[in-house]
């Protein structure tokens, strides 16, 4: 499988998802908006997976890329590609689809377990996240919710047609990403009731092998329905993805 990945941001790469491209034997190329806003054509790629960034879905007039991006997901929707957003990626997902992205009631900062609702898409009953982000999305219309945490109800969804993957969280973190973040975002971390400084951040080494394992046996499910689809074997409405 060819996959594009949309990367905002240079310390935001893409972390555990090389490895799980790698070992599934798939292809993939970076398209960096944050140095050249061109985007792939929708017949560059069979999945399209949407990374995270500092800025807002609503600051199409500093990143005049945010508009493109979310037409670009409506369209691979359409032609029956999977599309992961994660975090930023998720709320430019939502919101392509209609839905509202508003501020978080708080900012949520660290790691933080989330929890499985519904049976939509495999996740364990809980497992760690790592957490950057200070807004949310609403589901779109017919929308699963699949996770949520403390700090944040709608943490993963899957569109009702099984196409679309949104996940607030960063399960693909890595102690790089955390540190590249750290030194690149200093200034988000503020104190807060859900936020950890960087020193805690930096320390954490648990929860990556949980996270990683989840977030591999998630795109497992939702890629291999696309290859069930396309052999043409029904996927039902109760288990999307």
């Amino acid at each position: 499988m060819k996959i594009a990945i949309l990367q905002h941001m240079p310390h935001e790469d893409p972390g555990a998802l090389t490895e799980w491209i790698r070992s599934r034997a798939h292809r993939a190329e970076t398209w960096s908006l944050y140095a050249n806003p061109a985007l792939p054509a929708p017949d560059e790629f069979d999945g399209l997976i949407v990374l995270g960034g500092g800025m807002s879905v609503h600051d199409g007039e500093r990143h005049a890329w945010l508009a493109p991006e979310r037409a670009l997901i409506r369209t691979a929707l359409a032609a029956g590609k999977r599309v992961v957003g994660i975090c930023l990626g998720a709320q430019q997902l939502a919101h392509a689809l209609g839905a509202d992205v508003v501020p978080n009631a708080e900012r949520e900062v660290g790691f933080w377990p989330i929890r499985r609702v519904g049976e939509a898409l495999p996740l364990p009953t809980e497992v760690p996240a790592c957490h950057w982000h200070g807004e949310t999305f609403e589901l779109p219309i017919g929308a699963h919710l699949l996770a949520e945490s403390e700090a944040c109800r709608n943490q993963a969804f899957v569109t009702d047609d099984g196409f679309g993957l949104g996940l607030q969280c960063h399960l693909e973190a890595t102690p790089d990403w955390v540190d590249a973040c750290c030194t690149h975002d200093a200034g988000y971390l503020v104190p807060g009731p859900w936020m950890q400084d960087a020193a805690r951040l930096r320390a954490e080494r648990n929860a990556y092998g949980p996270m990683h394992a989840a977030l591999f046996d998630l795109l497992d499910a939702f890629f291999a329905a696309a290859r069930q689809e396309r052999r043409g074997i029904a996927i039902t409405t109760d288990a999307p993805g």
